[in-house]
């Protein structure tokens, strides 16, 4: 990669502390960007270096940080919700921020940034079952609430940012720190995993962390416009993924294909029970992972995506393949005592 890209660039990130945050923000500091994270107060910073500015707020509310998104070059927002109890957890947080941060985008005009780059998600594409993967050209077609989420926001941006607008759109991202992936890989150590549908294959695309910090770094380029669908450029079946997951756990799974009208109960009883519990003692309480949202993406053919755009302009090229990449998140999880 060109560090020449980012090199003394000032570069305002949300979702640094997350997922895939963890990975982009220190390959921004070795190619010797000039970072400010915005983050909850509660968000947890001490891992980053003292040259990392530290803007604690909230992003759906507050315009505190509007002097911040004035003198930044780049603007990353990576920020969002990925499990909610309903429609409103995911209008309210995910398209609530982008409300937010696209009027102080309209309000700093031209002192604002040179580029934002949106991190959105492969649910607003809409589902696809073909190897050649569902391309930028095809009109969305979200299944789920978190989907319709995203079409929102990125339509938000579009509408503050113009042409200085990068949407990134991933498909399933894994890899060590994931804690959305974790009960699978935790029942997959026990011997059991479950792919949702009868007699299907659900093929999808996958892409290791590492690489989607490499995709967010090279949307930083002047080249960059538009959208890109990412991938690691093949095409998994969901038990294909879950049986490297144990042959790196060294284990046996027993990978059961269960009936979309049974998945359909538990994600219908898992919903409910968090709302009980949000409702009555745990008014804060965390959305499952599995619940009814999931589940409608999980009924669909598949989630495949063509990364050949991003390829060809930007010189993406994934570096991990499924066998390198679940090694690495197997030893990850494994490190923290988490398997």
């Amino acid at each position: 990669m060109d560090f020449d890209l980012v090199r003394n660039k000032r570069v305002l990130v949300t979702g640094g502390t997350g997922f895939v945050g963890s990975r982009v923000v220190p390959l921004l500091i070795r190619a010797g960007a000039q970072v400010t994270l915005l983050c909850r107060k509660t968000s947890h910073t001490e891992n980053y270096p003292s040259s990392v500015r530290v803007l604690r707020t909230d992003l759906r509310t507050s315009q505190d940080f509007l002097p911040a998104l004035c003198e930044c070059d780049i603007f990353i927002h990576m920020a969002a919700l990925l499990f909610g109890l309903g429609w409103q957890d995911y209008l309210r947080a995910n398209c609530g921020a982008a409300e937010n941060l696209a009027s102080m985008l309209r309000a700093a005009g031209d002192r604002g940034p040179e580029k934002v780059i949106l991190v959105s998600s492969l649910a607003a594409a809409g589902p696809c079952d073909s190897n050649e993967g569902r391309v930028e050209t095809q009109p969305c077609e979200p299944v789920s609430a978190y989907g319709w989420s995203k079409v929102i926001t990125e339509n938000i941006f579009k509408a503050a940012a113009g042409d200085r607008l990068v949407i990134l759109r991933p498909p399933i991202i894994y890899g060590s720190g994931d804690r959305g992936l974790l009960p699978v890989y935790r029942g997959l150590a026990k011997g059991v995993g479950a792919v949702p549908g009868l007699g299907r294959r659900f093929p999808v695309s996958i892409l290791h962390v590492d690489d989607m910090a490499q995709a967010v770094f090279l949307a930083c380029s002047d080249k960059a416009h538009g959208i890109y669908h990412l991938s690691d450029g093949d095409v998994w079946s969901m038990a294909e993924f879950y049986q490297a997951a144990a042959s790196e756990l060294g284990v046996r799974a027993h990978i059961f294909h269960l009936p979309l009208w049974f998945m359909g109960l538990t994600a219908f009883a898992s919903t409910a029970f968090a709302r009980l519990l949000h409702a009555s003692i745990a008014a804060g309480c965390r959305a499952p992972n599995w619940n009814l949202d999931k589940y409608r993406e999980s009924c669909q053919c598949g989630w495949v995506a063509s990364n050949k755009r991003i390829c060809e302009e930007l010189d993406f090229k994934p570096t991990r393949n499924l066998q390198s990449g679940m090694q690495e998140a197997i030893a990850g999880y494994k490190s923290f005592h988490l398997l």
